[in-house]
């Protein structure tokens, strides 16, 4: 039996509103997912040492703080520098149109905005973390 997804639910920078960040986090344990949840205020470092240690399939960050632009490629490359570099990152927030595509050229697999459907997420880390596996055999 495959073991579940797990997925890395984290709030990097000092943003402080976590409510997003834990509606998420509770609809992919309802979806069967073993989530964990860093909690407030993260360093990029803190979110890539706490990935590799516990083996995530997907990384998920919640930003309201408009940081997105410094704080997610950071993420990014500490990832890729852990070896970690295929494991999909997605973000959630308030994430303009331009800079959310500016974030999916660095490599992010997705970017959710405010009122996205937690089954929208909860479908596409499915089919990200499936495309993931069956590359790797």
């Amino acid at each position: 039996m495959e073991r579940p997804i797990r997925v890395l639910v984290a709030k990097p920078g000092l943003d402080g509103h976590d409510r997003g960040a834990k509606v998420i986090a509770r609809a992919l344990r309802d979806a069967g997912m073993e989530v964990i949840y860093t909690g407030l205020r993260q360093t990029p470092e803190m979110i890539a040492e706490a990935a590799l240690q516990e083996d995530v399939d997907v990384v998920g960050l919640s930003i309201l703080s408009g940081a997105h632009m410094t704080l997610v490629p950071r993420v990014v490359a500490l990832l890729r520098a852990n070896g970690m570099g295929d494991v999909p990152v997605v973000v959630g927030g308030t994430i303009p149109e331009s800079d959310a595509d500016a974030l999916k050229a660095l490599g992010v697999a997705a970017v959710f905005g405010p009122g996205t459907a937690t089954q929208s997420v909860v479908d596409f880390l499915r089919e990200a973390v499936a495309a993931r596996r069956m590359q790797a055999g």
